[in-house]
């Protein structure tokens, strides 16, 4: 059995297979008030018709003012919990884990979404004040609002809030997102924090956020489900945030409750610069996997069924995420299946299908 079919178990979830689906923004709560339509359920429901092990939400919006964009899903209030079950059941109807990426932009909130635009939305065409660990902007965005220490202090419950909304939704896995620029990861990076309150300065007190942001989640999260948090393994910028500071707390947050860790690159700064080529994120999983001890998913243009199979093979990670892959084909998992020799009894077919593959 290839390695990227055989089932892997957190706590009391298991994906059927380590193909799973990245987390990936659709701007198209085009109501404006976070709600997951039609579009949401035919698009996720793809992927789990297609055989992905695990199906992650896109970023999943913990306050109004964390979104990325004014159509951007949330998960602040009740109203949204029945739109999300009716996402989630069917995910698991498919035989897929129902994941959901729980977000806040920060100072990347209230950017336009399909319009074509750039920058920041004005207030008076239905953006906010985006916020963040410090005034200062991304390049070519709004200057944000440094938070009050109180306000920070109040960061955590909002995520466990929207968390408990989740299990309440349905969801088998959460995972906090700390990567791509986003508010979490601004916290971490030295290029767009600098407080000088507990929150700031020193690792210890950069990284405090996540690591009571993941207090937090867990505190109300169910014991039987894993707990992911994702992270932008380096900056891709001097002076940033990097992969041997991203190991050291993904190495800290096993005694938080944490059970995997996905690990991507970039996002925060305008000016990075970055290496691009097949599978180009994955030497960053391996390195966290190797010094921490956690299971990491590896992502970042993972293509080709024999290229994933190789990275589970050597031990880089265990589980790929994919996203552009995935759009061009949703149903990925099928040609994997069938490239890296399985049975069509063993390839992740839905039951409707079966009898046309064996024709």
């Amino acid at each position: 059995m290839p390695q990227l079919f055989e089932p892997l178990t957190l706590r009391g979830v298991t994906a059927r297979n380590r193909i799973w689906l990245a987390a990936m923004c659709q701007y198209s709560s085009f109501e404006r008030d976070g709600m997951p339509g039609d579009w949401h359920l035919v698009n996720l429901g793809r992927y789990a018709t297609g055989g992905f092990g695990l199906v992650m939400t896109e970023a999943t919006a913990v306050v109004p003012e964390g979104r990325i964009s004014p159509e951007d899903v949330g998960i602040w209030s009740d109203d949204h919990i029945a739109p999300w079950r009716r996402i989630a059941d069917f995910i698991r109807g498919e035989g897929a884990v129902a994941g959901m990426q729980l977000a806040h932009a920060g100072r990347k909130a209230s950017t336009y979404g399909l319009s074509g635009s750039a920058g920041t939305v004005p207030v008076r065409d239905g953006g906010w004040e985006p916020v963040g660990p410090s005034a200062v902007a991304f390049e070519g965005y709004e200057t944000p609002r440094s938070l009050s220490t109180a306000e920070v202090e109040g960061i955590p419950q909002a995520f466990a809030a929207a968390a408990a909304r989740a299990d309440q939704a349905g969801f088998d896995v959460v995972e906090i997102h700390a990567a791509h620029g986003y508010l979490l990861h601004q916290f971490l990076s030295p290029l767009s924090n600098q407080r000088t309150d507990q929150y700031g300065g020193s690792f210890e007190n950069r990284t405090r956020l996540v690591v009571e942001v993941a207090d937090a989640v867990r505190a109300v999260w169910p014991e039987q489900k894993p707990l992911f948090v994702r992270f932008s393994a380096t900056d891709w910028a001097d002076g940033g945030w990097d992969v041997e500071q991203t190991a050291q707390l993904a190495t800290q947050l096993r005694e938080h409750g944490v059970d995997l860790v996905d690990v991507s690159s970039g996002g925060l700064a305008a000016h990075q610069k970055i290496s691009v080529g097949p599978g180009y994120q994955v030497p960053f999983a391996a390195e966290v996997r190797e010094r921490s001890g956690l299971p990491v998913v590896g992502v970042g243009l993972i293509t080709d069924p024999a290229q994933a199979e190789q990275v589970l093979a050597e031990g880089s990670a265990d589980a790929v995420m994919l996203a552009r892959a995935a759009i061009r084909e949703p149903a990925w998992p099928w040609r994997a299946a069938h490239e890296l020799g399985l049975d069509v009894k063993e390839t992740p077919y839905p039951p409707q299908h079966v009898r046309g593959a064996w024709r």
